[in-house]
């Protein structure tokens, strides 16, 4: 990624913004925005998403899980822990725990369904502890309803 890949990343905050616009402003072709942007697509560095605000989101929460594990296979398990129903996000951390797993619940995907018939899928695990989010500030999720109708 050089400073171009950069400039038009930056000019995509809004998502919205067309091609060429990007290009006019700085200063570059409307094709190599476009083939840029492909690119960085391709290579998993940007997606472009809608983003909602969880709170506002009715019968919708979101819960952040410390997951402790027995072996120091961290990458794996944080894959394996991505591909579960309602998980937004894992990262790999330092501290007490050695992953942060964001989880989106529903009426009908409670916490309790999360562990039963998600999370018990992932072996060697040492211990979790589950953060209830209350109130978040700057917080924006991709939309993934959960229900037992509709799974993301």
């Amino acid at each position: 990624m050089d400073t171009t890949d950069i400039a038009i990343i930056t000019e995509l905050r809004d998502g919205r913004t067309s091609f060429k616009t990007i290009a006019d402003r700085l200063n570059l072709a409307e094709g190599t925005v476009r083939n840029r942007f492909r690119k960085l697509k391709e290579q998993g560095i940007l997606d472009v998403t809608g983003l909602v605000d969880p709170e506002a989101l009715p019968e919708h929460s979101v819960v952040m899980i410390g997951v402790q594990v027995r072996d120091m296979d961290l990458v794996k398990k944080a894959e394996e822990f991505s591909r579960l129903r309602g998980v937004i996000s894992v990262c790999v951390v330092t501290g007490r725990f050695d992953l942060i797993v964001t989880v989106m619940l529903a009426k009908d995907f409670t916490i309790l369904k999360f562990y039963t018939e998600e999370a018990i899928k992932v072996t060697n695990i040492r211990s979790v502890e589950t953060f209830v989010v209350y109130k978040s500030f700057n917080l924006k999720v991709p939309l993934q309803i959960q229900s037992d109708d509709e799974v993301a």
